[in-house]
Parts: structure tokens; sequence; C-alpha cells
């Protein structure tokens, strides 16, 4: 837990290997990543291969029950449902479970010492194993740090900035490309399409990210849009987002500027008393970004910085 470079060089190696190659995805409830989850990883990482979810409660060490090897033989027999010919893997009981299986073990050629990493240190600092970690896994452990707030408050250029200084991705407003294509015509139906969108866009960009993910807004943003243009919204604009490491929250303190896809030049400051009421309401940690342009930065840097202790 979770899936990393070192076990898709051992599936790679397998299916080089085998004929036929089954995946077996092991898991137990009380383990932290869900092991529904690590299934789908497994899944769309191994298209090739045919991939199966063991949810037995079934003893993790031979001294915790003296059936031990025949409990696992049964379980894996009956959700592999065919001959097992070979069995790979890393670790020591490779050998005894293929001899109970009436298998031949298949040392998978030191992945330990190829891929120098395991899922106790990723799960302790995933941000320092990051290069071992697939995309897929990446998307579950990468940090989102919201840019929230009225319009022309600065979030574009702050998550692009932060972003380059992390070195890392942002995720662009989508709703500014989406309304600017229509002239700056906004309508009910395109909520819906903005909030898809800005959700869609920040799950892609969270498989391309580093351990920080700056995002220009996000889809909590659109409810609050929505009422504010048409007094009323789509319930779906509602469904769940993130979860958010951090929300920057930029203040209405700043001159506005205007443009073709920018609508309220006035009551900037009760759109942000909304935005915050929101917020509060999701239970967010929030950090209140305002002052000039410098204090914005200062600030934005100092609880950026906070996160990653």
């Amino acid at each position: 837990m979770p899936p990393h470079q070192g076990h898709l060089y051992l599936v790679d190696f397998a299916r080089h290997y085998a004929d036929e190659l089954t995946i077996v995805v092991g898991s137990l409830k009380a383990e932290p990543i869900p092991g529904q989850l690590r299934f789908e990883w497994m899944r769309e990482l191994c298209p090739w291969a045919r991939v199966v979810h063991l949810t037995d409660e079934n003893p993790q060490l031979p001294h915790e029950h003296p059936d031990f090897w025949k409990i696992w033989r049964s379980s894996l027999e009956r959700v592999v449902q065919r001959p097992i010919d070979l069995v790979f893997a890393s670790e020591d009981y490779g050998a005894p479970l293929a001899e109970v299986l009436g298998a031949r073990f298949i040392p998978s050629n030191g992945m330990r010492s190829l891929v120098p990493i395991s899922g106790t240190q990723i799960r302790q600092d995933p941000a320092a194993c990051w290069v071992h970690l697939p995309a897929v896994v990446r998307a579950h452990f990468v940090r989102r740090v919201s840019i929230f707030g009225p319009e022309s408050t600065g979030k574009s250029t702050l998550a692009a900035r932060l972003a380059e200084h992390y070195r890392t991705a942002w995720v662009p407003e989508f709703a500014r490309g989406w309304l600017e294509a229509r002239g700056g015509e906004v309508r009910p139906e395109d909520m819906l399409v903005i909030s898809r969108g800005q959700r869609a866009s920040e799950n892609a960009l969270a498989r391309q990210s580093g351990p920080l993910l700056f995002c220009d807004t996000d889809p909590s943003a659109t409810p609050l849009w929505s009422q504010e243009l048409f007094a009323t919204q789509d319930s779906r604009l509602e469904e769940a987002v993130g979860p958010y490491a951090l929300t920057l929250l930029c203040a209405a303190d700043v001159p506005w500027v205007g443009d073709a896809v920018r609508y309220r030049p006035e009551g900037g400051h009760a759109f942000w008393q909304r935005c915050r009421d929101r917020l509060a309401q999701e239970g967010r940690k929030v950090v209140e970004i305002r002052g000039t342009w410098t204090e914005r930065w200062q600030t934005a840097l100092k609880a950026i910085e906070s996160l990653l202790k």
C-alpha cells in the first residue's frame, strides 16, 4: 500500500515470463488505503492482466493461525478460479506459498534492490517518494491548494506564481475559457458545465502534478456564482469536491480590473463574505490573503510552508 514502481516491476516481470497472469489484490477492512481503490488502481495500471480482489480477513503472518497456509490456499484457489502453475513475489513467503499451491516459485530478480522503496515509506512521506509513484497514485496523495474568492483579486496570478515557485502544476479557472468563447455571455445551464469542467481539469492535472497542486478556484465557487447571477442553482452543483489541504481566500481589497468575463465591479466584499461562510460550512482550513501584492505573496508562501511542515 500503495502500488509503486516496485510492484509495477514485479507484475511486468511476471507478464513477460508467464503465458497468462492473474494479479491478486488482497485487502483488509482496517487498512489505511481502501482495498477497492487499490483494486481499481491495479486494473488501470495493468489492463493487460486479469486482476482480482481478495477481501477475506485472513491472518497476515504464519504465527497468527495454525492453519495459515491452508487458509490462504483456499482463498487464492477460490478467487483465481483456475490452476495456478507459477507464483511471483518479491518476499520470502513466495516459496512456501507456491509449495502449498502445488506451483513453482519464480522470484522477481531483486525487486527490493532495484526499486528501494516500500509502501510504509510512501505512506509516511509521499512527497519524498514521489518519483516512485504511478500517476494514478500521485493523484491520491497530492495536496490540493485552492485559491478562492471574488473576481479580480489576483487568484490566477497567485496560482500560477505559486506553481512556478514550487515547480509543480496549477489548474486554470475553467469558467474563463468557457465564457470567453461565448463573448462573456453566461446562462444558468453554463453553471453545471463549469463545475464539472473545473473538477475534471483538477482531477486530470492531479496525475501530472508534483506533491502540491494549486487550483485557481474550485467547484465550490460555482453554486455561489449561480446564486449571485441567477438567484438559483442546480442541485448537482453540490456534488462532493476536494478534499483541499488548504484554501487561500483572497480579499476584495485590491483595485478591480474589468474584462469580458467579470460581472460584479461592485459588491466584492459581500461576495467575499459569502465565500468565507461557505468555506466555514465545509470545514476547510482557510488562510485569508489580503493587502498589497507583496503582502499577499508573503502570506501565501507562509501558509504553504506551514502546510509542508
